[in-house]
């Protein structure tokens, strides 16, 4: 069972009604950034792909996207990442293990892993967007067998604001990944490269025939890693792209998120780079 199997699917309107999930664990990652794993009813799966997101809601504060960090391959439980932004993640930073929240969801378009099976992944994560690429990361981990080589760039504001210290840890130390992280202003304590993201993509060996790539992080971010994308050899058609919107109510009705003709909840978050192309104010 899935979360799509516990909403009612008579009406439209059963859309916008909550499924409420427990918080089951809690940790820190940052000074803004908390990481949850939560329980559907039943222990239903929540039945997304890597890239999807959720609308989390908290009765008498609101209701906010989060995408899933976790992969499809955990069953029993979903994870979130949460930066500490606004009124409902203040509230939700601080919760405890046994609060509940609403969930709907999951939404959107994921990545298409029917199109990156046999292929070597390069994943391209800046700041909080490895927060929706670790589903990916550990799919791919989870499923080695139907992937090729899996190559992980990670950029962070500073050396502090890493994400998941613990989990870069073992990706370093597994010699079926390739994982660079660079941070463009180290502290004291920093031993490890210091540059923009792009820095580290002219130093890839890439078979460019069998390699796909995806990319998330601050908007900020995508016309330069394109630009660096392309000037290693990567066509068009071997681009994917994660973008970042408010997406209000996830069905595609209010406008929040909407890019020209295209509504990123549900068009997207992750996009073919040949659709973006096409839409002026994607990028």
């Amino acid at each position: 069972m899935n979360l799509n199997e516990l909403l009612p699917a008579v009406e439209p309107e059963e859309l916008y009604a909550p499924v409420m999930a427990e918080i089951t664990g809690i940790r820190r990652l940052t000074a803004h950034e908390v990481f949850y794993r939560l329980e559907l009813p039943g222990g239903a799966d929540l039945g997304h792909q890597p890239g999807q997101f959720v609308e989390v809601s908290i009765f008498g504060v609101g209701e906010a996207p989060f995408s899933v960090s976790s992969a499809p391959t955990l069953k029993g439980a979903f994870e979130l990442g949460v930066r500490k932004a606004g009124m409902l993640t203040d509230v939700m930073t601080r919760l405890q293990p046994g609060a509940k929240v609403g969930i709907r969801g999951p939404f959107g378009r994921g990545v298409d892993l029917e199109r990156f099976l046999g292929r070597d992944v390069l994943v391209v994560a800046g700041g909080i967007g490895l927060v929706p690429m670790r589903s990916l990361i550990n799919t791919v981990r989870d499923r080695r067998d139907e992937f090729g080589r899996l190559i992980i760039c990670y950029g962070s504001r500073t050396d502090a604001d890493l994400l998941f210290r613990d989990e870069i840890a073992a990706w370093e130390a597994d010699p079926d990944i390739e994982f660079h992280v660079t941070v463009d202003r180290g502290g004291e304590a920093w031993r490890g490269r210091t540059g923009v993201i792009t820095t580290l993509i002219p130093g890839l060996e890439l078979d460019l025939a069998r390699t796909v790539c995806c990319v998330c992080g601050p908007p900020v971010m995508y016309r330069f890693v394109l630009l660096a994308l392309r000037s290693k050899g990567l066509k068009d058609d071997q681009i994917w792209m994660s973008l970042e919107r408010r997406m209000k109510c996830g069905v595609g009705k209010c406008g929040h998120c909407q890019i020209n003709a295209s509504y990123v909840c549900q068009d997207g978050p992750v996009y073919p780079y040949t659709e973006l192309a096409n839409l002026q104010e994607a990028l």
